[in-house]
């Protein structure tokens, strides 16, 4: 089966690690994928050395120009499935198989990841009317795509996958030497764009409680984007600039997560973060909001901790259990570490994928 995958993200974030582990995924298993992504973003310059891969950049949900060399791509390839894995690719592929219009046309799967309530403007109606099958990343998920009128019979729940021996074979950066911390500092990390929704000025705020009662902790937030400024304010006003590091974007994200002792979310809004299973994978206790699909990940006095959002006494508070607690963190670790074996393994995700593909072939 070939499937013609569109990502048309520049930056490296969760989806487009999904993007990338579900095409390599589906070629281990067999099948030819392709991709089509911008040239000059980092799923591209990853991918470079691969096959099947087509460099396109889309500068807004209509534009008729990169639609058509996508028509030109599916007229060439002939694909049996086109995969769109972000809202942007939805619209390019939509339009894309309409000015084609192949025959037989090939199935569209949409991807959706976020929590975010669905856009019910006249265009986002049309371009998610030619969906075939979406794929909801979680129950929370779903439940937000038939909340806003999608039939249920064209959602199904495929959650994301992690590749847990890859991320304990990665080698753990030296976080301690890389920022020239104390020796024997524990490090609370997070993964995560610098923007309103993640929830970084909770953490921060949770991490001022946390220093009270652990004074040698360390924060470090991995990631950038337009609230920098701000937390780097932020961080400066609370006479924090010795405990919480704002490291930037990082692409050795996984290693930097070896690294830490611990991994902590503030977020407000979250779809399925890659971030927590990526923690979890390297046995890394997790305390975290109860936004989006957090819950479904993490499970609450097993793995980590799972508290309201904008609780951020609760989320400080169950930093300094773990904190001062070295065998419960060392429990949760490893019990993360098997839940994200047994239940968001790269396998499952692709098998999930394939019945998608294959019921959406049938139709």
């Amino acid at each position: 089966m070939l499937s013609l995958h569109i990502d048309t993200g520049r930056e490296w974030r969760g989806t487009e690690r999904q993007v990338f582990d579900t095409v390599l995924a589906l070629r281990a298993a067999g099948h030819r994928a392709m991709l089509v992504a911008d040239p000059n973003g980092e799923l591209m310059r990853r991918l470079r050395e691969g096959l099947d891969l087509v460099p396109l950049s889309s500068r807004s949900d209509i534009d008729l120009s990169a639609a058509w060399q996508l028509s030109r791509v599916l007229k060439t390839a002939r694909p049996d499935i086109v995969h769109a894995h972000d809202s942007r690719s939805v619209a390019l592929a939509a339009t894309a198989i309409a000015m084609v219009a192949p025959k037989p046309k090939p199935p569209l799967i949409a991807t959706r990841r976020s929590a975010f309530r669905v856009n019910r403007s006249s265009f986002s109606r049309w371009k998610y009317a030619t969906v075939d099958r979406f794929i909801a990343t979680s129950d929370t998920v779903r439940d937000r795509l038939v909340t806003a009128g999608l039939p249920a019979s064209r959602v199904t729940v495929v959650t994301p996958g992690v590749d847990v021996t890859r991320v304990q074979r990665t080698p753990a950066v030296n976080v301690h030497g890389e920022f020239w911390l104390p020796t024997h500092a524990p490090i609370v990390g997070n993964v995560a764009a610098l923007v309103p929704h993640r929830g970084h000025t909770h953490l921060i705020t949770a991490a001022a409680q946390v220093i009270k009662a652990v004074p040698d902790v360390r924060f470090v937030i991995v990631g950038d984007g337009p609230l920098r400024p701000q937390l780097e304010q932020r961080i400066h006003h609370s006479h924090l600039e010795r405990h919480v590091f704002l490291a930037g974007f990082r692409s050795d994200a996984v290693e930097m997560t070896r690294g830490f002792d611990l991994y902590a979310s503030g977020a407000l809004v979250a779809g399925t973060s890659i971030a927590i299973l990526d923690a979890m994978a390297a046995a890394k206790p997790v305390v975290a909001t109860s936004t989006g699909s957090v819950s479904e990940l993490v499970a609450h006095g097993q793995t980590g901790f799972v508290v309201p959002p904008r609780d951020d006494a609760a989320l400080a508070h169950h930093l300094v259990t773990l904190l001062t607690d070295d065998q419960l963190r060392r429990r949760m670790g490893a019990a993360g570490q098997a839940r994200a074996t047994t239940r968001f393994s790269i396998e499952q995700m692709v098998r999930g994928i394939e019945t998608v593909y294959r019921q959406a072939c049938r139709r």
